[in-house]
């Protein structure tokens, strides 16, 4: 008899981003602002970009879209479908950058996890698998900025 093998194939970790982040309010007002639209378009997006569009259906097997402009003028379109949801805990969705706006339409899962901290929220957020490191680097410098803009948004009150 042989051993039955498995099929598993692990991303290298180069490919993979992994954020962590320490928000000062509570779970609730952390995963809110991912799943409601006009929160999403006050800080999703990288530091002076605009989001003339967005749009989601915040429930598994809903889709979402977002259009970003830069500062320059050029626009980018993102989206995906999202696969979990568990309110104040988790989100599991898609992403990929639509190719007619310059992305290549490789599709990547982002998980973000929710947890209670101290009285403040910790976010850990997953990306993968990213078909470089300097693909996955980008990202991480986006992801920041986008994040740098939630905290600021969420100290608005």
């Amino acid at each position: 008899m042989s051993e039955k093998q498995s099929n598993v194939v692990e991303a290298p970790q180069e490919n993979v981003l992994s954020i962590t982040r320490v928000f000062d309010a509570p779970r609730h007002l952390v995963f809110e602002p991912w799943t409601k639209t006009e929160h999403l378009k006050q800080w999703f997006a990288p530091r002076d970009f605009t989001i003339p569009k967005l749009e989601g259906d915040y429930r598994p097997g809903g889709a979402w879209l977002s259009v970003m402009k830069s500062p320059k003028g050029d626009e980018m379109q993102m989206g995906g479908i999202y696969q979990e949801v568990v309110p104040d805990e988790k989100l599991v969705f898609t992403h990929a950058w639509d190719e007619e706006f310059g992305g290549t339409g490789h599709e990547t899962i982002i998980t973000v996890t929710f947890a209670d901290k101290d009285g403040k929220t910790l976010m850990n957020f997953h990306q993968a698998t990213f078909t470089s490191r300097e693909i996955r680097d980008d990202h991480n410098d986006g992801w920041t900025q986008f994040f740098d803009h939630l905290a600021e948004y969420l100290a608005q009150g």
